[in-house]
């Protein structure tokens, strides 16, 4: 059965998913960080958007 495209819901827009490549790129470009940094980030932190900003904010800045 096809999807109800007049039920929108951007639930998972708080979410980058792992198994996306191009959510990973996209996610790293934006944070200055490469996409196999952020593979590592998400098996530490989950795959929480803010969660992970923040983490990738703390490894540009080395901490």
């Amino acid at each position: 059965m096809a999807d109800d495209k007049s039920k929108r819901d951007f639930r998972d827009r708080d979410r980058v998913s792992a198994g996306d490549d191009y959510e990973i790129e996209y996610f790293a470009q934006q944070n200055g960080v490469s996409a196999d940094q952020v593979r590592q980030l998400i098996k530490r932190n989950g795959n929480d958007r803010t969660t992970l900003t923040e983490a990738a904010k703390a490894l540009r800045e080395g901490k």
